[in-house]
């Protein structure tokens, strides 16, 4: 069950924001960190960011919110940064997407 507050949520906006610059320009730096990979591990990944800034009032269309967290466009980032999942790596991603969708109901 969640928590009804979270100490999370009394974090100055500022700071919250600077957190969130750092861990983008981390993850454009650390691009062997594949999305698939992160997936799998911690159910999100940079294409969930640019999701998430979205939600949260970027007024960007999909393609622009991607292309400030990749810090180029799409195609080229999945072009010179990505490389084919693996069927190890889908697997544990599907498995991955459930623990979040059951995060999600709790």
């Amino acid at each position: 069950m969640r928590q009804e507050t979270d100490a999370l949520d009394t974090l100055d906006d500022a700071v919250a924001a600077a957190a969130f610059r750092r861990l983008v320009r981390h993850l454009r730096h650390r691009h062997d960190a594949q999305n698939i990979d992160l997936m799998g591990l911690a159910g999100f990944c940079r294409n969930c960011l640019a999701d998430w800034i979205r939600e949260a009032g970027y007024e960007g269309d999909k393609a622009a919110a991607r292309e400030l967290i990749h810090a180029m466009p799409q195609d080229e980032w999945k072009a010179t940064r990505q490389s084919p999942a693996t069927e190890k790596q889908l697997a544990r991603m599907e498995a991955s997407l459930k623990l979040n969708a059951r995060n999600a109901r709790d």
